[in-house]
C-alpha cells in the first residue's frame, strides 16, 4: 500500500502563503516606482524612496516568514492529531465518532499512516466492567 506524504497539505498552504507575501512585496515596490497615488488618485507627485520600500519589504518578509513558520507548525500538529486512533482495549474497534465504532482491520486497510491509542468502548465497559458504568452513571447524575 502506498503511503501518503505526511505534510503535503502544510507544504502547499505554506507555498501559497509564500506566493502571497511575494505579491505584497512586489505590490509595495510597484506602488513606489509607478507612484500609483499620483497616477490613479491624482495626488501630489512623489520621488521614489528606495529606503522606505526596502524597509517595508524587510518588515513584510519577516512577518511573512513568522506566519509561514507558525502555519506549518500548526498544520503539522493537526495532521499528527488526526492520525491518532482511539481503539477499544477489549474488542479493538476504532471510535469513528461517539456513536459509531469500526473494526480495526478494515480501518487500517483504508488508511495506512495512522497511529493507535487505547480506550474502552461503551459496549465493552458494559460487558466487562459494569461497576465502572454504574460509577459513571452515578457521577454523571450528580
Amino acid at each position: 500500500m502506498e503511503q501518503r506524504p505526511t505534510n503535503l497539505i502544510a507544504k502547499k498552504v505554506c507555498g501559497y502563503e509564500f506566493a502571497a507575501i511575494l505579491f505584497v512585496i512586489a505590490l509595495s515596490w510597484f506602488g513606489e516606482i509607478l507612484d500609483i497615488s499620483h497616477v490613479l488618485l491624482g495626488g501630489a507627485e512623489t520621488p521614489i524612496n528606495w529606503r522606505k520600500s526596502l524597509f517595508e519589504s524587510v518588515v513584510i518578509a519577516i512577518v511573512g516568514s513568522l506566519i509561514i513558520r507558525h502555519t506549518y507548525t500548526l498544520l503539522t500538529r493537526i495532521n499528527y492529531l488526526e492520525s491518532i486512533l482511539p481503539v477499544c482495549a477489549s474488542c479493538r474497534r476504532i471510535r469513528m465518532d461517539p456513536a459509531f465504532r469500526n473494526d480495526i482491520r478494515q480501518f487500517v486497510q483504508e488508511r495506512a499512516t495512522n497511529e493507535f491509542t487505547h480506550g474502552i468502548c461503551p459496549d465493552c465497559i458494559e460487558k466487562y466492567y459494569p461497576e465502572l458504568q454504574q460509577k459513571t452513571a452515578v457521577n454523571g447524575a450528580e
